[in-house]
């Protein structure tokens, strides 16, 4: 039976379970990624588990998230982390390395390979023909210490692409695409397989931007051929050797069918707050902004800078404007300088940042009150730029350039100037200065961890108990962003590795009463949440599951969960129900008491049951999708009482 590319690349790492959709099934990890935002608490978990040495093919942990170093607290992460690599046998990306994605793509990505990240855009490297997926911490430390990753099978969407992009018309847009078409639930539980004539048009960076964004579809992932692009690809990296070809079978069949003519599509932009409210750049053209920010793993390649300095070379940013460049790479920025487009940029009134995730995530160049930001980030959740109420649109570098000229959101294909060629230097740079491999393993059990006052060890959990009196705490809406559970940016990633504190923020976007509230009813029980639909999407980061559990909370109730999430909830103990009639959550309210009695039996016996709400008549039927081996997680509190079970057996 001919297969198509995901098929190969699960079947070739399937430990259990069939490739049915919705069946759980087991895969083999073959290389693991971590940044520093969500490593610590990986670290941590590694210590936790007794874990000697990583089992991988290769692991790399990445400083790229947490790079202003404004007080002690980043610094002496750092040096844990570094302390961490060298312990574990991971290779450690330095500050100013770069932002992880495309960093990994250079340097350690390999055709055919699995890759799991703690980094929900860690399906970016399915550009390279790999199986690319974001996950919680706790799974990428399980997938360290080898153990496998469990997901449902998804479906796969075959994706094909024909005709070739018109002036002015980039990658960005073909993802921007998708998601004007399928909103930000469009790819749940099914992986994106991208195919046909159209992608002899597209670079290895190209096809990386599209599978990056592939998580704002809420995609498990997306996937690439490895083809004779990836080749040169990895040829330009010193890295032939590590090719080898994989594409989908001649007659190969997907359970769902998609076309794009690239021929056909427009500058397009995702306007406040979500990247799924797609519209052409012309609908919004005129619209004042205050910033345009060029950068991030959502554009990271050399073509996506160039381009820009191409057209704002020997021209002006319009004033007022602040014009943010943010290079994803040392190697790339080494290349931009020899080819003089950082010349042109800064000369255009360009700011230049250090090479690392930075605005992307809040930490640095946050928007004025009240004013637009104009970005080619993957993501505008709000408040994720570092200011609350801020307004950002998303699009692509050449929407970007044309907008900082003008001074307002332009659609590029408007300016008075010819469409710029851009061509890729004939000997890129190959930098591995500030990437330290693994240290050999009797040399790496000498090495102590080196842990300073920010670090905070992970609370012991208890188990899942029989009876529950729980009251919501919070009831909201649908698409509720990790970044809304807890948030990013300078005042809260310092303190990723210490959960006490970084739980103070919870939930501070949506109710700045939750974390005294759920302080004040500690002790009692606990609390429940509700929410509506696509309930956790975004960011991998297990914090907006693990803060909530060390504030109480031990029951979500929603009309459905976005993957990560969802699974984060279950590794942390806290148990994600859904309605089995979706009217019920009309019927509920913030403040209400649910009552849950003989839940351990409950969830075991049936995946169906029902709910009280104390002082009334009311019987809410539930739903849980755990599968037999999440149910013992569940009991037992969560994955880490498993692994630590679990693990003690396997030494």
């Amino acid at each position: 039976m001919p297969l198509n590319l995901t098929q190969k690349l699960i079947q070739s790492h399937l430990l259990s379970g069939d490739m049915k959709p919705g069946q759980e099934i087991g895969l083999k990890i073959d290389q693991t990624l971590t940044q520093d935002a969500t490593g610590t608490m990986v670290m941590l978990e590694l210590e936790a588990m007794g874990v000697k040495r990583a089992k991988t093919e290769a692991s790399a942990q990445y400083v790229d998230h947490n790079v202003i170093q404004v007080d002690n607290k980043n610094a002496d992460d750092h040096l844990f982390l570094l302390s961490a690599t060298r312990r574990f046998g991971l290779y450690y990306s330095q500050p100013g390395n770069g932002v992880s994605h495309p960093v990994h793509m250079q340097r350690l990505a390999k055709p055919g390979k699995t890759l799991l990240g703690s980094d929900s855009h860690t399906c970016a490297n399915g550009c390279m023909g790999m199986l690319a997926m974001g996950a919680g911490g706790l799974d990428v430390a399980l997938a360290i210490a080898g153990e496998p990753i469990y997901i449902k099978m998804p479906k796969v969407w075959g994706v094909k692409l024909t005709g070739e992009l018109p002036a002015w018309v980039s990658a960005k847009d073909v993802v921007l695409e998708m998601l004007r078409r399928h909103d930000v639930k469009g790819g749940v539980g099914k992986i994106i397989e991208y195919y046909g004539p159209g992608l002899d048009q597209l670079s290895a960076m190209d096809r990386h931007v599209i599978a990056n964004m592939g998580a704002e579809l809420g995609a498990t992932t997306s996937v690439f051929p490895s083809d004779g692009e990836i080749r040169r690809f990895l040829e330009q990296q010193g890295r032939a050797d590590d090719w080898v070809e994989l594409v989908a079978d001649e007659g190969a069949t997907y359970d769902l069918y998609e076309e794009i003519n690239l021929s056909e599509l427009e500058p397009l932009i995702a306007k406040p707050s979500s990247p799924g409210n797609v519209v052409p750049v012309s609908e919004v053209a005129g619209t004042p902004i205050y910033q345009s920010y060029v950068g991030s793993s959502a554009n990271p390649g050399f073509r996506d800078f160039a381009i820009v300095a191409k057209i704002v070379d020997g021209k002006k940013a319009k004033e007022g404007v602040s014009f943010d460049i943010n290079p994803t790479s040392r190697q790339l920025l080494t290349d931009l300088v020899k080819e003089s487009h950082v010349a042109s940029l800064l000369q255009a009134g360009a700011r230049l940042h250090q090479a690392g995730c930075n605005g992307c995530i809040g930490m640095g160049q946050a928007p004025a009150t009240g004013r637009n930001s104009l970005r080619t980030t993957p993501r505008n959740f709000p408040g994720r730029s570092g200011t609350l109420e801020d307004s950002v649109y998303l699009c692509s570098p050449e929407t970007a350039a044309a907008s900082v000229l003008t001074g307002v959101i332009t659609d590029p294909r408007t300016l008075d100037m010819p469409y710029p060629k851009v061509e890729e230097p004939k000997n890129p740079t190959i930098d591995n200065k500030l990437l330290l491999e693994p240290l050999p393993l009797e040399e790496a059990q000498k090495v102590e961890l080196h842990k300073g006052p920010n670090i905070a060890l992970i609370p012991e959990m208890d188990e899942l108990v029989d009876e529950m009196r729980l009251p919501v705490l919070l009831k909201m809406g649908d698409n509720i962003s990790t970044d809304e559970i807890l948030a990013g940016g300078a005042r809260v990633l310092p303190f990723r590795s210490n959960l006490p504190e970084i739980s103070k923020f919870t939930f501070e976007i949506i109710d700045r009463t939750y974390y005294s509230r759920a302080m004040a009813s500690t002790g009692n029980g606990g609390h429940a949440i509700i929410g509506g639909s696509n309930y956790g999407q975004g960011s991998s980061r297990e914090h907006a599951a693990l803060a909530p559990r060390y504030l109480g909370l031990r029951v979500a109730l929603t009309k459905d969960f976005a993957r990560i999430h969802w699974q984060n909830l279950v590794n942390f103990g806290i148990l994600p129900l859904t309605f089995v009639n979706a009217e019920d959550y009309d019927e509920l309210k913030q403040g209400d008491v649910l009552l849950l009695t003989n839940v351990r039996e409950s969830i075991k016996k049936s995946s169906e049951f029902l709910i009280s709400v104390e002082g009334s008549n009311k019987k809410i039927a539930v739903k849980h999708t755990l599968s037999k081996r999440q149910v013992e997680v569940m009991l037992k509190g969560g994955m880490i009482n498993w692994a630590k079970e679990r693990h003690a057996q396997i030494q």
